[in-house]
């Protein structure tokens, strides 16, 4: 059984020098750029992104805080749950755990 896609309304940000920095954490890479499908576009045009892929289960401990501009999470497991939210919440401006 298929999960159903997750409404998900993504904030635009801030006019910023840089390209919006996006870390995607997972397997399934083409899956989790899907989940940026239309993001971030200002005044109706796209715009570059820089994205870093880190595996599932990577240690996010050593990354800065409000590193990124967006995180996108495959779903952890619930014991690595508190503590990989704890990580996106402190080093991502936005975040999105897939499901």
């Amino acid at each position: 059984m298929n999960c159903p896609r997750p409404i998900v309304c993504l904030a635009p940000l801030p006019a910023a020098r840089h390209a919006p920095r996006i870390l995607l954490c997972g397997q399934h890479q083409p899956t989790l750029l899907r989940c940026l499908d239309g993001w971030p576009r200002r005044n109706g045009k796209a715009t570059a992104l820089a994205i870093r892929f880190v595996e599932r289960g990577h240690d996010l401990s050593g990354i800065a805080d409000d590193h990124f501009d967006l995180a996108v999470v495959e779903s952890p497991s619930a014991a690595q749950a508190q503590a990989v939210i704890g990580h996106l919440v402190r080093i991502a401006r936005q975040g999105l755990v897939r499901l």
